[in-house]
C-alpha cells in the first residue's frame, strides 16, 4: 500500500486496495478492500472462516488482537495454514478491560497495516459508550493511516446486543454462510454492504478446506 496514486490517463485518484486472497472476490471488489476500511467478517464458529483471516494476515503487517485464545495458540494456527509471518504481532485482549485494551491498540495502528480483532464479541458485550468510542477511534485511525481492520463476528444464537453497531459502522460486511447437507458442506460468501463501492448481488460459492478455492461446480458469476 502507499499514498493514493493518480491515474494519469484519467486524472483520477486511485484508492489503494488490500487483497483478500480470494481472486474471485478481489476481482468483484475492483482489486480488494479499499484502504481506510473497517470490515466485519460474519461466520459460524464451526466454519473455516479463519482461512480468510490467515489470507489477510499473510499480505500485510498485522496486529492481531485475540479475544479468546492465547497468542501462542493463534500464532500456531496461522502458521499451520500459511507458514511463517514476518510482520505479525499477536496480543490477547485484557479480559477485565477488553475495550480499553483494544482502544490502545487502535490508537497505535501504523501506516498501511492491518488490525484484526478475533472475535469482536467481548467488545460488543461491553459498555455501549466504550464500544462506540472504540469504533469511532478505530475508523478515524484507519482513514489517517490508509489501513484496514477486520472484526471477526461469530454468528450464533446468543448474538451480542451491539452486533448491529458493529455492522452499521463497518464499511464492508463479508457474510459467510455455511450449510451442511447429507453429503456435502456448502459455503457461500455474501457481500451485502460495501460503503463507497458496489455490494455483490450474488454470493460467491467456495470450497473451504485447508485453502480457499472457488467452487466451480456451482453457478457463480
Amino acid at each position: 500500500m502507499g499514498s493514493e496514486p493518480v491515474d494519469a490517463t484519467r486524472g483520477e485518484t486511485v484508492t489503494q486496495r488490500f487483497e483478500t486472497g480470494v481472486r474471485a472476490l478481489d476481482r468483484k471488489l475492483d482489486g480488494g478492500i479499499p484502504a481506510g476500511s473497517l470490515v466485519t467478517l460474519l461466520a459460524e464458529p464451526a466454519s473455516q472462516a479463519e482461512l480468510f483471516l490467515s489470507e489477510f494476515v499473510a499480505r500485510q503487517e498485522t496486529v492481531y488482537l485475540s479475544g479468546e485464545q492465547a497468542p501462542t495458540t493463534v500464532t500456531s494456527a496461522l502458521r499451520s495454514q500459511r507458514g511463517t509471518y514476518d510482520d505479525l504481532a499477536v496480543s490477547q485482549l485484557d479480559r477485565e478491560a477488553p475495550v480499553s485494551d483494544a482502544l490502545a491498540h487502535a490508537e497505535e495502528v501504523t501506516e498501511e497495516s492491518l488490525l484484526v480483532v478475533d472475535p469482536v464479541e467481548p467488545l460488543e458485550r461491553a459498555d455501549t459508550g466504550e464500544f462506540r468510542a472504540f469504533l469511532e477511534t478505530l475508523h478515524s485511525r484507519l482513514t489517517q493511516t490508509d489501513s484496514v481492520a477486520v472484526l471477526y463476528a461469530l454468528k450464533h444464537s446468543a448474538t451480542p446486543s451491539q452486533r448491529h453497531r458493529t455492522e452499521y459502522t463497518s464499511d464492508v460486511v463479508l457474510d459467510l454462510e455455511t450449510k451442511r447437507n447429507d453429503d456435502a458442506i456448502e459455503n457461500r460468501l455474501f457481500v451485502p454492504k460495501f460503503r463507497g463501492g458496489r455490494a455483490l448481488t450474488e454470493p460467491i460459492c467456495l470450497d473451504l478446506t485447508d485453502r480457499i478455492r472457488v467452487d466451480t461446480t456451482r453457478d457463480i458469476a
